[in-house]
């Protein structure tokens, strides 16, 4: 006679308990194999030379627009050039050059942009160029600072202060990033009527118009100085150039 086992209730549920446990180890244990190593703890940066990383950067302007909205836009092309120690935060400087035509007004009317950029605003076609020149850094902070410099722009030169953020960096990464790195957040704010813009600007006790206070905001990363290779350590191959046959088109 045969001997049939019977399946209770409990049984059933236990048996099902340890089939989950085991899949939710196995799947534990597949994240663990799969999870890349912990970011090695990375020195300070070096001081030196360091030139902007296009690639992650930004340049926002915000303005209020009728009193309804804040109109936010930006600038596509830009370049600067930073002088950077890290144990030396007040003796840094910088030079930021904005192309004054690269403002970015996605979606406006033609005519719009047409006013911004012709000779009631930027009149980028006779100052083609807006330039931001640091003087002084003042810390105010453990990362933080103001940053006192002048603004040309418009064909008027005045003074301007950035209140600005060292988000840090480091010397580098082998095998990732050949040269040290640095990265920075910064705000401010102008009246454009002090440049020679006042085109617009409302009328006192309305909002109707565009806004005379510029807000700004940056976003910016530099690279610097190459990684130092250590002592009998060989310097890494530099990547062969791709083949003309597999070069991307210029764009």
């Amino acid at each position: 006679m045969k001997n049939n086992a019977i399946q209770t209730p409990l049984g059933l549920t236990a048996t099902c308990a340890v089939a989950l446990l085991s899949v939710a180890a196995g799947r534990a244990r597949a994240a663990e194999a799969i999870s890349p190593p912990p970011m090695p703890t990375l020195a300070p940066p070096p001081a030196g030379q360091y030139h902007l990383d296009k690639s992650h950067a930004s340049l926002q302007l915000r303005v209020s627009h009728l009193g309804f909205s804040t109109y936010t836009t930006r600038f596509g092309r830009f370049d600067a050039q930073l002088t950077f120690d890290p144990a030396r935060l007040t003796a840094a400087r910088v030079v930021t050059t904005i192309d004054a035509a690269s403002l970015k007004m996605d979606e406006a009317p033609t005519e719009c942009i047409d006013i911004v950029k012709g000779p009631q605003f930027l009149d980028t076609a006779k100052y083609p160029k807006i330039v931001f020149r640091s003087e002084r850094v003042r810390v105010t902070g453990a990362k933080s600072m103001e940053i006192s410099g002048t603004l040309d722009l418009h064909g008027v030169t005045r003074p301007i202060i950035l209140t600005a953020t060292y988000n840090g960096g480091y010397p580098g990464m082998p095998n990732m990033d050949p040269h040290a790195r640095v990265g920075f957040s910064a705000h401010g704010s102008f009246k454009r009527s002090d440049f020679g813009m006042a085109y617009g600007v409302p009328a006192p006790g309305t909002t109707m118009g565009v806004g005379d206070l510029i807000d700004i905001s940056i976003e910016a990363e530099f690279s610097g100085p190459a990684l130092a290779t250590p002592a009998g350590a060989h310097a890494p191959m530099p990547l062969k150039p791709r083949s003309s046959r597999h070069a991307s088109p210029s764009g």
